[in-house]
């Protein structure tokens, strides 16, 4: 029987990982931690929004060419639950992807139309989705300049979108279709606007993390979730509802903590990949037992959790 792992990395990409400014995995510490964490039984698990194209060539071929052992528990869920692959032994496994969770064609047509016409100058459509229709800010607009466009553009979208008689919402607000049904919703995110099915999100793909580790071998003792927004939290919510031991890492909780049961973890001035940096860096030293502690030196526990489950958290894996 194999040992069970000592812990289990659920990771949002755009943030932790990747820099939402180049959109490439741009600080070396990450990928030697993971590679370091890999081969020493953690299973890692990117649970992302973006395309399976994306993490193939922008995570998974970096972390091969630093290293990643072939004996490594990889897997990517990819468009929020709807689409997966994994890495064995070195290479990429065929992706498997929802086609019940897809957006119809006419998104693709309306979102395109919009771009095209009138927000082209600031953003791109993201062409290597399967289940989603993704708008993204291009790398060379500046932020200011994407934020100001992106307001204007959801508005646009949720409107076409009613017209054509599709059930939508957008930040609270629904427009229904026919039926009186919403089957997608407008998710905007610092960089990206995402049409999506409803039954995408974070805890889907936490969802679809734990069905592919029991398939290759023990599920870890404990888990961490990584992700740089209030979103990011659903990963942990699941494995919480579990009955899991689980803490989150926001690597960007200026956009506000919210109350949870289980710990959470900030980080005291360092955001985004610097901080998800950071602290797979720490991961890997508190495995090799360089290190004591979890919080301190640049991260903090939060809130009503902070003090539960997390002095033993790093008590020997169980055989």
């Amino acid at each position: 029987m194999s040992p069970v792992p000592p812990l289990g990395l659920l990771l949002d990409v755009d943030g932790p990982v990747a820099s939402p400014a180049t959109r490439s995995v741009s600080r070396p510490g990450i990928l030697a931690a993971l590679v370091e964490l890999a081969g020493a039984g953690v299973p890692l698990v990117f649970n992302t929004g973006r395309s399976d194209t994306f993490l193939r060539e922008q995570v998974v071929a970096p972390l091969l060419a630093a290293g990643l052992p072939g004996t490594a528990r990889v897997h990517a869920v990819c468009e929020k639950g709807a689409v997966r692959f994994s890495v064995r032994q070195g290479r990429a496994t065929e992706v498997v992807a929802d086609s019940s969770l897809a957006v119809p064609r006419e998104v693709h047509e309306l979102v395109g139309g919009i771009v095209a016409a009138r927000y082209a100058d600031t953003m791109f459509v993201d062409t290597t989705k399967r289940a989603m229709v993704s708008v993204e800010q291009r790398v060379d607009v500046p932020a200011s300049r994407y934020a100001a466009a992106q307001g204007p553009f959801e508005e646009e979208v949720l409107a076409a979108c009613a017209a054509a008689g599709l059930g939508v919402g957008l930040r609270g607000r629904e427009v229904p279709d026919a039926q009186g049904r919403v089957p997608y919703r407008i998710d905007p995110t610092v960089i990206a606007v995402d049409v999506e099915s409803v039954l995408l999100g974070k805890d889907r793909g936490a969802e679809r993390a734990l069905e592919l580790l029991a398939a290759d071998g023990e599920l870890p003792a404990r888990w961490r979730t990584v992700g740089d927004s209030r979103t990011d939290y659903a990963m942990a919510d699941l494995l919480h509802s579990r009955g899991l031991s689980v803490a989150h890492v926001d690597v960007r909780p200026g956009e506000g903590v919210p109350s949870r049961d289980y710990p959470v973890l900030v980080p005291e001035g360092a955001v985004e990949d610097e901080a998800g940096e950071a602290y797979l860096v720490r991961v890997a030293a508190l495995l090799r037992g360089e290190r004591a502690e979890e919080a301190g030196g640049g991260f903090a526990w939060w809130g009503s959790g902070a003090s539960r489950g997390v002095a033993e958290s790093w008590a020997p894996p169980r055989a």
